[in-house]
């Protein structure tokens, strides 16, 4: 294709707003262009390497017996309302009414959606396993679009969704899409590790996330050294050793703590270390109010408090819930009262005595507080996040810290969605059961910014062969002059045999053309130049730099060997 006839609208300079380097390069290269804030048009290039994405997933979906199908994005509340998530999925669900009142929703995801559609059709275990996938744009109304592609409120992804008569099965098709979902991010050349994960919002009792390693990332992975151990930082379990106290047990004494807010200003005024310190913190379970404590260098996870109370709904109490309900604000609260409010403290509390909580007055604390004597803890658990540098659950040594972006997810659903929609089958012995299914989600969009991510270098983009948008990059240096616009054409109608080629036949400057070439980052590139006469081109790798000057004669073999070396 010649370049003078495709759109890719590079770019000097870049918004100051684009933070993440996967924004500024596909900005930069000219391969998407924002619309507002959250929502990209795909250019030219950005769709061919879109394109490309897409046929590896299909071809690693089909490979494991997956049907591709294609469901509207614009959903009905009923189907919602019948899951329960209508209201639980919150004010992401970007919602609407047509002409007549009725309420839709654009689709973030389709489980509702397939399951309305396979539950009067699948009827016998016969018809068992089923596996449907789509391709599609979903849509999500984030409170804070960022980093471009990796966080918007449009974007697209691939869904595909399991039916199964038993835990057999499920399991089966499980490992089928992990393997599946490990192969293509191989193939599109991300380095993606899967991780134990929390299923949020979609539900479900198994899964795991595979996340592309970044320093832009979202997401915490916790990983060991000595062994195949990951888990996000959510789901990251941490191991609890009893340590003894020995400390005398003293009296309770209030001080005052004036303009104390948070237990890193307490430490401080104390003279104590942070993790002497105890945070209590208010929760709404199910609408009761709970108090948690933790010590002072930990932070609270709520992820495993939704997991210890079987709940997603769990929220912080407002100021002014906790004001009516202990008469103090955040930063004075502590667990000596005499309201029916229940008590939960991470397991490390019970390596404390002596303790400092809040006094439940604004401005004032209790100097050695102490279970027992002066508050009762309903139960302990592991209510916090891990801490790098402590023990693994699985024994295998410490827990090391990365940061990445969740590209893919598989999930063992069970029966969330059929029992709530009435699925059902009839199974070998004639009765009635609910379907079990799974769900496995790619972000094909969010994968595209994962490549860019993590496939750069200072001068732009270095696609990997198997996504990029054209194998070879053909340059004209000089087209005003006879010899290189010539031999130009004539490479161009033959390489284009082979090989899908942009041949850059623009009269611009060389420098531009040059700079233009290193962002857009195909891998090999053709350069016809001063030697045009001599029959001799320039041919560059665009990963190494490195580059050899060839006669037309060898070029096609050259070519090939190149392109198979990298």
């Amino acid at each position: 294709m010649k370049q003078s006839k495709v759109f890719i609208p590079t770019m000097k300079e870049v918004p100051a707003g684009a933070e993440a380097l996967s924004h500024r390069l596909l900005l930069k290269a000219g391969l998407i262009k924002q619309s507002t804030s959250g929502i990209y048009s795909y250019l030219p290039l950005a769709a061919r390497v879109l394109n490309n994405i897409e046929e590896i997933i299909r071809e690693e979906m089909e490979s494991i017996d997956a049907v591709e199908i294609l469901m509207p994005a614009l959903q009905q509340s009923e189907l919602w309302e019948e899951s329960g998530r209508w209201d639980a999925y919150g004010p992401e669900l970007m919602r609407l009414k047509d002409r007549h009142g009725r309420e839709f929703a654009l689709g973030p995801t389709h489980e509702e959606l397939v399951t309305s559609i396979v539950r009067d059709e699948l009827k016998s275990y016969k018809q068992l396993p089923l596996t449907l996938f789509q391709i599609q744009s979903k849509f999500r109304d984030e409170k804070r679009p960022r980093f471009g592609l990796l966080r918007g409120r449009e974007f697209i992804m691939k869904d595909a969704y399991s039916f199964h008569a038993d835990e057999d099965s499920l399991d089966a098709t499980y490992e089928d899409m992990y393997g599946a979902y490990d192969r293509i991010f191989k193939r599109v050349g991300i380095n993606a590790r899967p991780v134990l994960a929390d299923s949020g919002a979609i539900g479900g009792s198994h899964t795991h996330e595979f996340m592309a390693l970044s320093e832009i990332g979202e997401d915490t992975i916790v990983y060991g050294e000595e062994s195949d151990y990951a888990a996000n930082i959510e789901k990251a379990e941490v191991v609890y050793h009893p340590n003894e106290k020995h400390d005398e047990i003293k009296p309770l004494t209030k001080i005052e703590t004036p303009h104390i807010q948070t237990a890193k200003e307490l430490a401080d005024f104390l003279e104590k270390p942070l993790d002497e310190i105890t945070k209590s913190m208010i929760f709404k379970v199910e609408g009761e109010f709970i108090m948690v404590l933790v010590r002072g260098h930990h932070e609270i996870n709520d992820i495993k408090l939704k997991a210890y109370f079987k709940t997603d709904n769990i929220e912080f109490a407002t100021e002014d819930e906790i004001v009516n309900l202990l008469g103090a604000k955040p930063g004075s609260l502590g667990p000596i009262f005499d309201k029916e409010v229940k008590i939960y403290a991470d397991n490390f509390i019970k390596d404390l005595n002596n303790i400092v909580v809040g006094a439940n007055e604004d401005g004032y604390h209790f100097l050695n507080a102490n279970v027992g004597r002066d508050f009762v803890v309903t139960e302990y658990g592991d209510f916090r996040f891990i801490l790098e540098g402590e023990p693994l659950s699985d024994g295998s040594g410490v827990a090391h810290f990365a940061e990445g972006i969740e590209v893919g997810q598989v999930f063992k659903l069970g029966t969330k969605y059929s029992e709530s929609m009435n699925a059902t089958f009839l199974n070998n012995q004639g009765k009635a059961q609910p379907l079990l299914m799974g769900c496995y989600g790619i972000g094909v969009s969010r994968t595209l910014s994962a490549i860019v991510e993590q496939n750069n270098d200072e001068n732009g983009i270095i696609w990997p062969k198997s996504v990029t948008p054209f194998d070879l990059h053909l340059i004209t240096i000089n087209p005003k002059k006879d010899d290189q616009r010539e031999l130009g054409d004539q490479l161009y109608a033959q390489l284009k045999e082979n090989y899908d080629v942009l041949y850059d036949d623009r009269k611009e400057r060389a420098g531009v053309k040059f700079n233009d070439a290193d962002l857009i980052g195909l891998p090999i590139r053709v350069m016809v130049g001063k030697n045009a006469a001599e029959g001799i081109v320039e041919v560059k790798r665009r990963d190494t730099g490195e580059s050899d000057d060839v006669h037309i004669d060898n070029l096609i073999n050259h070519v090939n060997q190149l392109f198979t070396s990298i």
